[in-house]
């Protein structure tokens, strides 16, 4: 029984993967993923790592690894369908009906995003009605017009616990559809009642122009300050952005501001490319989905302490994108909202004018912490600085900076730079050779029945690998990857499946993701997929995609080279033109 699209998304959205593991296993944070002894083989050292960005898992020690669905099928001993019904069983999820549940999920989406509609306009009557007298003053003294309210439909929640069920239920609403809109819940009586009151409400609208859920504000100091709509099958936080329905088709560069009020704000004063993500921060779906309508952001987060931590980290975040960004530095005010209230929006444009890239923004973060008048703080800054340098990809950019930093402290740009290639030779050499080593001790260490040419073709192989991890975090790059094969073939057979799935998924607008992948493949396999898109920081990326595809053609010259001697004449002038086209494309970078 093939399992809908629709299905294995609300199973995820219902089993995340920390949650499922942490009832078997015991694991600590570190860094963006979790660890802990891995529950399949003996250890003292913990090599067990759960990824929740990736929802999976892998064990660094013996290989297994997986989608929260494989855990199960492992832990528990149980097949696939078997797995998943523990699964929903556990969420509260009926399992579909074979040839129904893609229908019903369709007209589940159309029917909620039929009650948000409806919702957003009861929202927005309120907030012009007697019961919204307060908040209508609340918006009008943050400084936003009438113009500005009406064009993001802006409203409000009142007090009353029922307002918005009974108003809804009047319109021929079912009760439980609301519930799964995420606009009521259900308290232990049975009964239901409002999911937001007494707030600002802020509608979240997709590009194509339909509600799928909503912010709502407190407009005094009780907490939580903001409120958002649950995950839904219309709605998921990480994968959205406010207001990217009026952004989109503004221009080659994005503003990504905090929140709503500083979006609004902006918008309000001439800035129509502005985005907010929805009280989470920056997810890697968002940065590729910014880099989807932009070819430049510009971070403007507030200028605290908190906001500078976050810029650092969506720094780090659209690194993996290729898109060019910049960091807004506000002085005299905590946000932009404030900032254009208390400057202007011409004040607020030589702002972003005067924006610092990245690494710009990054070296002026460092430089604050020196005291550069001291020797020793100036031999630690440029090596703290020739770090940040070795980031970069661009050796010219590096050298531009690696000047700029010369001039500004009176050194040497040869020793900056020098110092510099010592740290990316370093890095990569220890990542590779880090790599290579745990690949080939695995590979010793266990028969490799998952793809056993693996062995005899450890640099192909690896280069594969990087393929279908770039593939895997970045699938809008398939078009570009197969261009560039073109018909040079995978040297492994089980890479070359995993591939083929992957392009199949991507060309039929599946999002790649491990539980997707788990209809496919076998427990041991997910544990090989797990193993590969956990090298995603040592693999993955555009650049090196080259590189890869270089290796797998060489690797084909070189096959149809040998096979040569055996070739009749009757072959012969076929054989040339596969070598001719496999030449013609060689290693030319595009």
């Amino acid at each position: 029984m093939a399992l809908p699209d629709s299905f294995l998304e609300l199973l995820r959205s219902r089993c995340d993967i920390e949650d499922v593991i942490s009832q078997y296993v015991t694991v600590k944070r570190r860094g963006r993923s979790l660890v802990g002894l891995c529950p399949f083989h003996s250890e003292k050292t913990p090599s067990f790592t759960v990824f929740p960005e990736t929802q999976s898992y892998y064990c660094f020690g013996c290989g297994a690894g997986g989608d929260v669905i494989t855990f199960i099928r492992n832990i528990e001993n149980l097949d696939y369908l078997d797995a998943v019904r523990f699964l929903a069983d556990k969420a509260g999820i009926e399992m579909p009906e074979e040839n129904r549940e893609d229908e019903g999920y369709k007209k589940l989406r159309e029917q909620i995003l039929n009650i948000n509609r409806s919702a957003a306009n009861f929202f927005y009557k309120q907030l012009l009605s007697k019961n919204g007298v307060s908040a209508l003053k609340y918006l009008r003294n943050r400084g936003l017009s009438d113009k500005t309210i009406k064009k993001f439909g802006l409203g409000y929640s009142s007090d009353n616990w029922t307002s918005l069920t009974d108003y809804l239920s009047g319109e021929g609403f079912d009760k439980e559809l609301m519930k799964r809109a995420g606009l009521c819940a259900k308290n232990q009586k049975g009964g239901y009642y409002d999911y937001f009151r007494n707030r600002v409400m802020f509608p979240i609208v997709d590009v194509r122009g339909s509600v799928i859920g909503f912010g709502g504000r407190v407009m005094d100091d009780s907490q939580p300050k903001y409120l958002n709509s649950p995950d839904t099958p219309v709605f998921k936080k990480s994968l959205n952005l406010f207001s990217l329905n009026n952004a989109k088709g503004s221009g080659d560069t994005l503003i990504l501001a905090e929140g709503y009020m500083d979006v609004i704000s902006i918008y309000q004063a001439g800035f129509r490319n502005t985005v907010a993500t929805l009280g989470t921060a920056l997810t890697a779906e968002q940065a590729r989905l910014i880099s989807r309508y932009a070819k430049e952001v510009v971070i403007s987060y507030d200028s605290d302490g908190a906001g500078r931590k976050a810029s650092q980290r969506a720094i780090t975040i659209f690194a993996d994108t290729g898109i060019k960004v910049r960091v807004l530095s506000m002085s005299g005010a905590k946000d932009p909202d404030e900032f254009i209230k208390k400057f202007g929006a011409d004040k607020f444009q030589m702002l972003i004018n005067k924006s610092e890239n990245h690494v710009e923004y990054r070296l002026s973060q460092l430089r604050a912490g020196f005291n550069l008048e001291l020797p020793d703080d100036k031999v630690s800054y440029l090596k703290a600085a020739a770090e940040i340098l070795a980031d970069i990809q661009s050796s010219v950019e590096r050298d531009v900076y690696a000047g700029k930093i010369a001039e500004e402290l009176d050194v040497s740009r040869e020793s900056i730079l020098h110092e510099v290639k010592s740290i990316i030779k370093a890095k990569w050499g220890k990542k590779q050779k880090d790599g290579l080593r745990k690949e080939e001790q695995r590979i010793h260490a266990y028969r490799d029945s998952v793809n056993p040419d693996k062995a005899a073709n450890l640099k192909e192989a690896k280069a594969e690998e990087g393929i279908i991890c770039t593939i895997f975090f970045n699938p809008d790059y398939v078009d570009n990857i197969c261009k560039r094969l073109g018909d040079t073939p995978f040297v492994t057979p089980f890479n070359k499946k995993l591939f083929d799935t992957l392009c199949e998924l991507v060309n039929n607008g599946i999002q790649p993701d491990t539980i997707v992948l788990s209809q496919y493949f076998t427990p041991p396999e997910m544990g090989r997929i797990s193993g590969i898109i956990a090298q995603r920081d040592l693999v993955c990326g555009e650049t090196l995609i080259e590189d890869y595809i270089d290796i797998l053609k060489e690797h084909y010259r070189k096959r149809l080279t040998t096979e040569l001697e055996s070739i009749d004449n009757d072959d012969l002038k076929d054989y040339m033109r596969q070598l001719g086209k496999i030449k013609g494309k060689g290693s030319n970078r595009e």
